[in-house]
């Protein structure tokens, strides 16, 4: 009776198994969302071998630089501190995966998590994880990590399963990639017929509708009464106005100084910047900065930054001021921190520095927008975006 037992059971778990694997598959070619592709691939994988805790490390299309692409169950020690989750910091798998050390299952079973190393509390009994290598023929993609803390030998059988749901990860990554690809190269198109738009449109409209209130003031020069001559001077004050407006709208539009570039290098490239013409000390961190964002959500953010930063200019008297970019796989959080004279929060008129645009910014997105500062104790503005369905 007992062979038959086994076999039935045998049966069963090949079945459960080859439909994990189908639901993998339909949910990596069904989305164009990689994250949460590769969360679902997480849990369902975690439900497959019983292994609590994944995840997902991806090498940037345009830098060897990884990041956290997504992530499920992590321990308190790692998902309250981004910092130690950053793909720039040093990683024993990771390094073993640059140099093609981790290919075979030999390795698996063995790797300890340099991450908990040294921590007693917050790591859920986690010390070691299997680690699962993503290619794309000879393109390094990145690598998965699975873990539990009843760490049990991986079966030859689990190990190949991993190296299955590894390929269509793989196949995945490079289909979303090539998505976005194609995605970005529409919005370029989209954004430039727009600049056109508006140049031929409404900027030329402005500048000709200026000449005409300039030369009609002129003519008033002549001794016209007052009343006639104030509401002509607001008219043309607010015409140039829209016309500058206008104008910078073309020019954010074509300069899309994201292009091509990931939030982080946008942002360090606008501090410097920004440190240049000033005179002000500025500085900028990141912390899983390689990662991809949705186009709004940098667009957002960048943005958020830059009308900070000058708010900062325009009133703060700062000698520096600091801005800080963390991503983790649930949201993207945007700090700008100086060091000036501060203010009283609830004695801000409404639509003062910009405030109002940015918290709309941030909301439009699902986020928030805070500001805390007191007198002489210098200011922090915080925007924080979720990432998950954007």
């Amino acid at each position: 009776m007992g062979e038959p037992e086994d076999g039935q059971r045998d049966l069963e778990r090949r079945n459960h198994e080859l439909s994990v694997l189908n639901a993998i598959a339909r949910e990596l070619n069904r989305s164009v969302d990689l994250s949460d592709a590769l969360e679902f691939t997480l849990a369902e994988v975690s439900e497959l071998l019983g292994l609590r805790t994944g995840w997902i490390w991806l090498v940037a299309e345009d830098s060897p630089q990884t990041y956290l692409a997504a992530s499920r169950n992590l321990p308190p020690a790692l998902a309250e501190d981004p910092a130690r989750m950053d793909g720039s910091g040093y990683c024993y798998c990771l390094d073993s995966y640059r140099r093609g050390d981790l290919a075979g299952a030999a390795n698996v079973n063995v790797l300890k998590c340099t991450r908990l190393g040294g921590l007693v509390d917050g790591t859920d009994g986690l010390r070691y994880h299997a680690s699962i290598p993503l290619h794309s023929g000879e393109e390094k993609l990145g690598v998965m990590n699975v873990a539990s803390p009843d760490w049990q030998s991986l079966s030859e059988r689990d190990l190949q399963l991993l190296y299955t749901i590894g390929d269509l990860l793989s196949i995945a990554v490079e289909r979303a990639r090539l998505f976005s690809r194609s995605a970005r190269l529409g919005a370029l198109e989209e954004r430039n017929r727009l600049a056109r738009e508006i140049h031929d449109t409404l900027a030329q409209g402005l500048a000709a509708t200026t000449l005409q209130l300039e030369s009609a003031d002129a003519l008033l020069d002549g001794g016209a009464p007052e009343p006639a001559r104030t509401p002509l001077r607001r008219a043309l004050s607010l015409t140039q106005a829209n016309l500058e407006e206008a104008r910078r709208s073309v020019l954010d539009l074509r300069a899309a100084p994201l292009e091509d570039r990931p939030l982080a290098g946008a942002l360090e490239v606008l501090v410097k910047a920004w440190e240049a013409e000033t005179g002000v000390g500025a500085s900028f961190e990141a912390v899983n900065g390689a990662r991809p964002l949705p186009p709004r959500v940098e667009a957002a953010l960048y943005r958020v930054c830059g009308e900070a930063l000058a708010n900062v200019a325009r009133h703060a008297g700062a000698e520096h001021v600091t801005v800080r970019l963390v991503v983790t796989p649930g949201r993207a959080r945007l700090a700008v921190e100086d060091d000036g004279r501060g203010f009283d929060v609830s004695g801000i008129p409404a639509g003062r520095h910009g405030i109002v645009g940015m918290r709309e910014r941030a909301e439009r997105l699902g986020g928030a927008l805070v500001l805390r500062s007191a007198p002489g104790g210098g200011s922090v503005l915080e925007a924080t975006v979720p990432l998950e369905g954007l």
